[in-house]
């Protein structure tokens, strides 16, 4: 009889548990788990960078060699770790795939949260013997958390929306399960695997097994910012409806005016929060954010004849400050490794340490030149990197706003005095000025602009200039 399955993937998150669950699928002789072959920077494990013949120039050139290699010189079942920011022309391939079985592995968020900041600070990843364990207490932040939820939310229904496009279904297992010997060979008939074990393996322990209080130096607070948190229901995120999650935590409310600004990003955002702001005669910091879909239903109920707007930027202009902002320097976040990628992958040939002495106008329109070639590639799910938030399509960000709220007003930036003004003439509040959005990066975009940049930009976003009447940037 054929099998149904010829490989495997688990899809699972950093701090799931999944290099435990890896080990434990490895003590069937008949299954056999690659670690992660696709991430950006190895293949497998870390230091790697071939696999089966397959390194990372053939794999990004074709990803699904690597695949096919692992069939074809595995005796049983190949199969591999699969996470949010793995290649996603892998991900769209495996989830059509009906020979490849389908491993969920899933965590509490908030246990992953605290485990994955514990990780950072102690630089321990793995745990084979508690006389290595490095222990260390973290801060809770609110806003961090909160894109953490919303990455693997969005990373879940995915999932769960391409097996329900391709009928097919996977194998949930919980964090709190993969110590379970019944649950392990249960998944392992699944899979195909004609093997049983008795026990799990001992090569890899529980890092942080402490309760919480212990390990969140401001648990009490923790408790009080969960409390305003109403999609928190960890478990159930595989049974979401599948649909983009519309980043309703970005929102701002006007103070008193019944105005609701939805920020999209890299385009204007700090002078239109200023003219909201100045609007009520309040601070920034007086506004309200940080929203629940709960809390703008009631807010909209609250006020009758309210208006929602959004301010989009020129697609080549609103590269140039992603471009300015997250991939000329160096930082310290989630943008450190993309940043590597695509400067060692892709051309865009920034300063290696973010060190801007001797940075040349000339090398800062080539290496924006390439960045916009990665983009093209990138928007068309042709290149190893996730579409980030931050230089996807606008149309693609306001779809996803769309779920909850439909703007009223589509604002750009050449013309967002007069728009903001009329929007507030309409409700009957004063007229305000509104200041110039700051400019960053070492170069400003018409010091190196050019018919070339114009064409490259237009060929990335082309869904954005036909959608909302984008013409030649003209240097307002």
């Amino acid at each position: 009889m054929s099998k149904k399955f010829e490989y495997f993937v688990v899809f699972a998150e950093m701090r799931t548990g999944s290099n435990f669950l890896e080990a434990s699928l490895n003590e069937f002789s008949d299954l056999h788990c690659y670690g992660e072959a696709y991430n950006p920077h190895f293949i497998g494990h870390h230091n790697k960078d071939a696999m089966f013949g397959v390194d990372t120039a053939q794999r990004e050139i074709s990803p699904l060699s690597l695949i096919e290699r692992m069939k074809e010189n595995t005796d049983g079942f190949p199969g591999f770790r699969f996470f949010n920011d793995h290649d996603p022309r892998v991900m769209a391939h495996v989830l059509e795939d009906p020979k490849c079985a389908k491993i969920i592995l899933t965590r509490n968020p908030l246990d992953s949260y605290v485990s994955l900041k514990i990780a950072a600070q102690t630089g321990q990843w793995k745990l084979s013997d508690m006389k290595q364990r490095r222990s260390a207490t973290i801060t809770f932040d609110r806003d961090e958390f909160l894109t953490h939820l919303e990455a693997k939310q969005a990373f879940q229904l995915d999932i769960l929306k391409g097996m329900q496009v391709s009928g097919q279904t996977g194998f949930y297992v919980a964090y709190e399960d993969i110590g379970d010997v019944d649950v392990l060979n249960g998944m392992a008939r699944f899979i195909g695997s004609s093997e049983r074990i008795d026990a799990t393996p001992n090569s890899v322990k529980k890092q942080n097994p402490s309760e919480l209080e212990d390990k969140v130096t401001n648990y009490d607070q923790m408790v009080k910012d969960l409390a305003s948190i109403d999609h928190f229901a960890l478990s159930n995120t595989p049974n979401f409806e599948p649909r983009r999650g519309p980043g309703v935590p970005g929102f701002y409310l006007a103070a008193e005016a019944p105005l609701l600004f939805i920020p999209v990003a890299a385009s204007p955002k700090t002078s239109v929060l200023d003219w909201l702001a100045a609007l009520d005669d309040v601070d920034v910091e007086d506004l309200q954010t940080n929203l629940s879909q709960k809390i703008l239903r009631q807010w909209k109920r609250g006020h009758p004849g309210h208006r929602s707007f959004t301010a989009l930027r020129h697609p080549l202009e609103r590269a140039h400050r992603v471009f300015c902002e997250y991939i000329l320097p160096k930082r310290d976040d989630n943008f450190a490794d993309p940043r590597k990628v695509v400067r060692n992958k892709y051309g865009v040939a920034v300063p290696n340490q973010g060190d801007m002495d001797g940075y040349t106008k000339i090398e800062h329109r080539a290496a924006f030149a390439n960045f916009l070639k990665f983009l093209k590639g990138n928007l068309a799910g042709q290149t190893s990197i996730r579409i980030d938030a931050v230089w996807a399509t606008q149309s693609a960000l306001l779809q996803g706003a769309a779920g909850v709220v439909l703007p009223d007003a589509i604002l750009r930036e050449d013309d967002l005095s007069d728009g903001l003004n009329a929007l507030a003439a309409s409700l009957g509040e004063e007229s305000v000025s509104i200041q110039e959005e700051p400019e960053i990066g070492p170069f400003s975009l018409a010091e190196i602009y050019d018919d070339e940049l114009e064409k490259l930009a237009m060929a990335a976003y082309r869904k954005d200039y036909i959608s909302f009447g984008f013409g030649r940037w003209d240097g307002n």
